[in-house]
């Protein structure tokens, strides 16, 4: 099947997605399949359906800013998480914000006042940034063609919540460069060692069971729809219950997921 724009917008009203509220799009342009004029099209349609809310994607340089290439260009420095991404970030309009590692770009309402102040962040998902600012703003994440791996914000929790090993001990020196060429010098704490979010999935049947994450498609993509907030609430309970879930030797168990069914 051939997606056009008019399509991917029904496919966006069929998923329930508020547009007038906070929208934050992880993305595979390939899992969507073939679309009328490509991943502009993708973008034209996320736009124009998120013309009175905030839509927002990550635009992240965490492959390429590091101690020994300190600076991120605000204006310049490309996305390591995709094309659509790095094409959102560069479209007019669309403000982009100004964290070394992991900005992200916004368009909409209030998209000055959002992608402000990661400059002063001390690592990637700190409470005060923008990923902290998608909870205070009850957003929906939406992973097209991608899963709970993908999802930042889960990174972001981990932090807020305290688990430790995840953040490292000394920080990284590094410079966000202004799009007027203004250089800031970051200290930050960037994440440690092995990644945890390889473990993410792990927290798909608890949030999809207490409906803070449903399922649909958009285009020819397994598109996952969560609520910031519940899905936070939810994470926060079962890293009580167990600090290390999202670690390799912390086995998923259906003993572990009854703990968190919703009660009648």
């Amino acid at each position: 099947m051939v997606h056009t724009k008019d399509s991917l917008l029904q496919d966006l009203r069929r998923l329930a997605i508020d547009p007038r509220g906070t929208l934050l799009v992880h993305s595979s342009m390939k899992s969507i399949g073939e679309v009328v004029g490509g991943a502009d099209t993708v973008l034209d349609a996320l736009s124009a359906y998120m013309l009175d809310g905030l839509l927002v994607l990550p635009t992240h340089t965490w492959k390429t800013v590091s101690p020994e290439n300190p600076r991120y260009y605000q204006a310049e420095s490309s996305v390591c998480v995709g094309i659509l991404p790095e094409l959102f970030r560069q479209r007019a309009g669309v403000h982009r914000s100004l964290h070394p590692t992991h900005s992200t770009a916004a368009l909409g309402r209030d998209a000055a006042e959002f992608a402000s102040g990661d400059e002063l962040c001390g690592s990637p998902c700190a409470r005060n940034s923008t990923w902290g600012k998608l909870l205070d703003r009850d957003a929906a994440i939406m992973l097209i063609g991608v899963d709970l791996t993908r999802c930042t914000f889960i990174h972001g929790v981990e932090e807020w919540f305290g688990i430790p090993n995840r953040l490292a001990e000394t920080p990284d020196r590094l410079i966000s460069v202004r799009a007027d060429k203004v250089e800031i010098p970051v200290s930050l704490y960037r994440h440690h060692g092995v990644s945890s979010s390889e473990n993410f999935w792990k927290a798909e049947p608890v949030l999809e069971l207490n409906g803070a994450l449903h399922k649909g498609y958009f285009g020819d993509a397994l598109t996952r729809v969560c609520s910031a907030p519940h899905m936070a609430d939810l994470l926060f309970d079962m890293l009580a219950a167990d600090p290390e879930l999202f670690s390799d030797d912390s086995p998923l168990t259906g003993a572990f997921i009854q703990r968190f069914l919703p009660r009648p």
